[in-house]
């Protein structure tokens, strides 16, 4: 299947904090993984007064990289893209050091209630003990000394994700939303594909230069990769359409046809896409089921 060019070519140099640009330093985390690449990036951005973007998991080995880098400078914000345990539990830590406010959307939610009797198969991934001191919507902006972060509304991934883009420097932290290693998961009930897609469409809109996502390295040419990751996603789309059209009525029948070159062992995860994919073609009457749809019904032609 067509997609874009994934660029898995990143040095996350652990244990150190990496000069990218003239505002931003990145230090990587020590917790690569199927789902989480190298590890997870926090930002720094600018010098005399930070913001700290995405602290990452409750890791004391990173916590005290991220307090070595800051230094004797002020935190005028700890900011959160959304609240995943990679991302945004060490925010308390940054906070209670620095005194700092944390900003976020909003606290750990699914997209949408959970049906009788579902279990979210994500739900220990969640950041459930996090507290903020500022919402922080779409369209808001974090002013600091010399930079500025715009707040850019980006669920689909997680219901609470924000990507913020620093327009003096023409880019984009793009949190789990847009990444160059992946594509991003957006699995039911924490993510849902009709919300992905609607900000796959508003990043396209924008003409920002370069994304910092929050894992691997940066997304150089934003314009044609969303483009090219849009495009992905609608083949997948298609492929879980076509595996209905032929007759197949169950998630663990289309995936071993749609995911037949990957690895069995992912196999569930690639069933919450399909579910993904299930769940908004059902929405939008092209697909039917028998009750709300769910990783174990059975699907239709509408």
């Amino acid at each position: 299947m067509a997609g874009p060019r994934f660029d898995k070519d990143f040095d996350p140099r652990y244990g150190e904090p990496v000069r990218v640009s003239p505002l931003v330093r990145r230090i990587t985390a020590r917790n690569p993984g199927p789902f989480t690449f190298a590890g997870t990036n926090s930002w720094l951005v600018g010098e005399r007064a930070l913001a700290v973007i995405d602290p990452g998991p409750d890791d004391p080995d990173h916590i005290a990289l991220l307090m070595a880098a800051i230094g004797r400078a002020d935190v005028a914000a700890i900011v959160i893209t959304h609240t995943h345990r990679d991302h945004s539990p060490a925010a308390a830590a940054i906070a209670a050091a620095t005194g700092a406010p944390i900003l976020a959307e909003g606290p750990h939610r699914p997209s949408r209630p959970l049906a009788l009797g579902e279990v979210n198969p994500l739900d220990a991934s969640g950041d459930h003990d996090f507290r903020f001191d500022r919402r922080v919507g779409d369209g808001d902006r974090i002013e600091g000394d010399g930079w500025t972060l715009e707040a850019i509304a980006t669920p689909g991934h997680c219901a609470n994700h924000l990507a913020f883009a620093l327009p003096e420097e023409d880019a984009v932290f793009s949190g789990d939303h847009v990444m160059a290693w992946s594509t991003s998961i957006v699995a039911p009930p924490d993510g849902a594909m009709s919300d992905y897609m609607a900000s796959l469409d508003r990043m396209m809109a924008r003409s920002d230069g370069l994304y910092w996502p929050g894992h691997g390295g940066p997304v150089r040419e934003p314009g044609t990769f969303l483009a090219d990751l849009k495009a992905h996603r609608l083949g997948r789309e298609k492929a879980v359409l076509d595996r209905v059209t032929a007759g197949d009525g169950t998630i663990p029948a289309m995936v071993r046809v749609i995911y037949a070159e990957v690895d069995p062992r992912l196999h569930g995860a690639a069933g919450l896409s399909v579910l993904a994919h299930l769940e908004d073609l059902v929405a939008r009457g092209v697909i039917a089921s028998d009750g709300p749809p769910a990783i174990d019904g059975r699907y239709r032609l509408a």
